[in-house]
């Protein structure tokens, strides 16, 4: 097989070495445009997996890369005077100019032409001549905009800008972060070893921070002399150096994240960053670029056609080229977003860092270096108050809310049921709850439970407008109380356009078939197609509804909850005036979110002057309505967060969605957790997250970043009422307190938990 190859970097270079490994008398040809000892960077990051994967592809081109890496195995970090190291995290670099060296002299060992200082034609003239071309020209590839059409290009140029710099300062201890604070604004470092006598130095800053400086009007010794100047506790007197003699003007770049819809056209195939880049503070390009050339080449050799082998490969790469990407894009949205974290302290700074792109977790961090750990938990445990054992993990740290106390950041959740007659709850809802109270979680919500019949989501939605109701909730609460350590908590709101439904299991937010009754919302539109269309409230509705919420709270002080929580998210009454996509109103309540506000204010106000000054009062929102601008965006719930903070209101439930038929969410573990830490550190407001948190490293990692203060499960609280005990007993916890008579059934699950973890062990 004849094959051209588009780009010397790493990609093409060791596609070209594992095509002739695969077979020796395939003619293959490298097309470079540098000099062979051209590099436009320092050095680059691998993993030990990814050595291993060489290895295997090629074990002499790897020996050789491996006798030039420099290991290091911690993490440093410099924030606020302080310096803290973690271990246990297993780097390797190498300076890219020397990888390029030692995979240009094992290509011409296997017989691959390089042909350098050559600058490459239009693909289709390779194409035509070759059987095979694949491009490895990298970010600015212009086989893919030759081919935009096909490829469809998806390029985002994200917000940071950055320099790659380098120094013979030593950082070959660890691999090291480096926080200045200057005049102008925070100022960051990436810097690694990559040989015995130099390191990689990226420089890394806010648009705004950029253009305080003036670096865009700064020649490239100017930039470097002002950056050394920024970071001269750090460099020893060492000076920093550019290799990018190539570049007019200071060299900073915005970085470009490049994904196409396809990968392949005809005989072409794109590979490296020409296909996918991924963000260098996760150091994986280059990983993807190795990985992507051994499964092609692979592909190509067992494939019987061009086809088979590109659809094949596009399948198998993709998916962990998105795999990469989605850690690269938690880890590059942190550093564009690392003003809201500069007021942590640096222990939980120091994490928040660490576990940023969510590929490292709370436990995988105990392994990494437990005595680091055990000191960060001691941390949050003091920072929370706590005076009993300082080794316990987040979950079981207490909180307090005025003057409610919480044993742990564990919430079971408000999940409707759809078990209510006429508003009442039932024995259903008794045993229910009263079971996740027994479960070890701090505190139990109940579901939304609705000011007025007209209220109701459905016809099985409980309410606190009857005396009925009264007497069932105040049973429960009093059992709860009376049994377990858990609060309770007592969600209330009004279903608005979404009324008048037929429950969970039947067709969900579809009208009944009969029996329907009136809505009410804040503008005349439908839930759905198929919805009744609402009245649009006058000022007459505002102030019965006001009352209704103002009456059902005081129904829930009489049954003895420890909290309420009124519910303005998920398209309900509430929520229909924050969201624009269902508030169309023209009077002084549309518009602007001043105007949009005012009346969910207006109840909370109204229902804050009759709950009792010692009780906290949450408020859930919907921090996105996945419609993009048309709708409330994660930014916009920033501003809502202040205003609900500044009127009074103790903690946030961050939820997101089910506003519009419109939306289109984005699913993935913890989705909703990032809404949470945006509202709680920029705005200073307790937060509560919600959404897809099912294991007890998700509840750990939320916390011990700061993502939030609570963390509330649901469906894991419906598969498993004893799901915190569980979590507990699982995480060697003994100081989670269970009902007296399940001490045996506690006691045997501790014994079986310790064989488990001695078996373990001696495997």
């Amino acid at each position: 097989m004849k094959i051209a190859v588009l780009g010397g970097g790493p990609a093409g270079l060791y596609f070209a070495i594992s095509m002739k490994l695969r077979n020796a008398a395939h003619d293959v040809t490298v097309i470079e445009r540098n000099k062979p000892d051209d590099t436009f960077g320092w050095g680059v990051v691998l993993s030990d997996e990814t050595l291993d994967n060489l290895a295997t592809n090629d074990p002499v081109s790897a020996e050789r890369i491996r006798a030039h890496f420099a290991y290091w195995d911690d993490i440093a970090v410099f924030y606020r005077g302080t310096r803290t190291v973690s271990s246990g995290h297993g780097f390797c670099g190498i300076g890219r100019r020397q990888l390029l060296v030692l995979l240009q002299e094992r290509a011409r060992e296997l017989g691959v032409e390089l042909a350098f200082e050559t600058e490459a034609r239009e693909p289709q003239y390779y194409m035509e001549r070759y059987d095979l071309v694949v491009a490895s020209d990298g970010l600015n590839s212009k086989t893919r905009t030759a081919f935009a059409d096909v490829f469809k290009p998806d390029i985002e140029m994200r917000a940071c800008k950055f320099v790659w710099l380098g120094t013979q300062q030593k950082f070959d201890d660890a691999f090291t972060f480096v926080f200045e604070e200057t005049e102008k604004g925070w100022v960051w470092a990436h810097a690694y070893q990559f040989d015995p006598d130099t390191a990689t130095f990226i420089v890394e800053c806010s648009q705004e921070t950029w253009d305080n400086y003036g670096f865009g009007a700064m020649s490239k010794e100017e930039s470097i002399a002002t950056c050394e100047a920024i970071f001269r506790d750090h460099l020893g007197g060492h000076p920093l150096m550019s290799n990018a003699n190539h570049v007019r003007g200071s060299a900073w770049i915005n970085f470009p994240r490049v994904l196409c819809e396809r990968w392949s056209h005809e005989n072409l195939a794109l590979m490296g960053d020409a296909a996918a880049s991924a963000h260098f503070s996760i150091g994986s390009g280059t990983k993807l670029a190795v990985e992507s050339a051994i499964a092609l080449a692979d592909y190509v050799t067992s494939e019987a056609t061009l086809s088979a082998a590109f659809e094949k490969y596009e399948a198998a790469r993709r998916t962990e080229v998105l795999k990469l990407q989605s850690a690269a894009r938690n880890s590059l949205e942190w550093f564009e977003d690392i003003e809201r974290y500069l007021n942590l302290d640096p222990v939980q700074f120091n994490y928040s860092l660490l576990t940023r792109s969510q590929r490292i977790s709370h436990e995988n961090l105990r392994l990494r270096d437990k005595e680091w750990l055990a000191s960060a938990e001691s941390w949050f445990q003091h920072q929370a108050g706590s005076t009993g054992n300082a080794a316990r993990a987040p979950m079981f740290a207490p909180f307090k809310l005025r003057d409610m106390e919480l044993a742990n950041r564990v919430v079971v959740s408000p999940m409707a049921q759809y078990k209510a007659v006429d508003g009442c709850p039932t024995d259903w809802h008794f045993s229910h709850y009263a079971e996740r109270a027994k479960g070890g979680a701090a505190m139990v919500t109940i579901e939304m439970t609705c000011v007025s019949p007209e209220g109701r989501i459905t016809p099985g939605c409980p309410g606190f407008y009857a005396p009925g109701h009264e007497a069932a909730w105040k049973r429960l609460v009093d059992f709860v109380h009376a049994e377990t350590e858990a609060k309770i908590c007592a969600q209330i709101g009004h279903a608005g356009a979404k009324g008048s439904t037929q429950v969970g299991w039947e067709d969900a937010d579809c009208p009944l078939p009969e029996g329907n009754w009136p809505l009410l919302s804040a503008s005349a539109v439908a839930w759905s197609e198929g919805n009744a269309v609402p009245k649009a409230m006058d000022r007459a509705d505002m102030d019965m509804v006001r009352d209704q919420f103002v009456a059902s709270a005081q129904m829930a002080e009489r049954c003895g909850f420890d909290m309420i929580e009124l519910h303005m998210a998920h398209g309900y009454l509430l929520s229909s005036f924050i969201t624009p996509v269902t508030n169309l109103r023209t009077d002084e309540y549309g518009g602007s979110l001043d105007n949009r506000m005012r009346y969910p204010l207006e109840v909370f106000r109204a229902v804050r002057a009759v709950w009792p000054e010692a009780k906290p009062i949450s408020v859930r929102i919907s921090a996105n309505d996945w419609v993009g601008e048309d709708g409330v965006t994660p930014q916009e719930a920033v501003a809502i967060a202040r205003m609900l903070k500044q009127a009074g209101v103790d903690i946030c439930d961050v939820s997101a969605g089910q506003t519009s038929t419109r939306a289109k969410p984005v699913y993935g573990r913890m989705f909703q957790t990032p809404f949470s830490d945006r509202i709680r550190n920029e705005t200073g407001m307790a937060t509560m997250a919600v959404g897809n948190i099912y294991e007890p490293d998700h509840v750990n990692s939320i916390l011990m970043a700061g993502r939030a203060d609570l963390v509330c499960l649901a469906r894991p609280h419906l598969a498993d009422p004893y799901w915190t005990l569980h979590a507990a007993a699982a995480l060697g916890d003994r100081g989670v307190a269970w009902p007296k008579p399940y001490l045996a059934g506690r006691d045997q699950l501790y014994r079986l938990a310790e064989r488990q973890e001695q078996v373990g062990g001696k495997v």
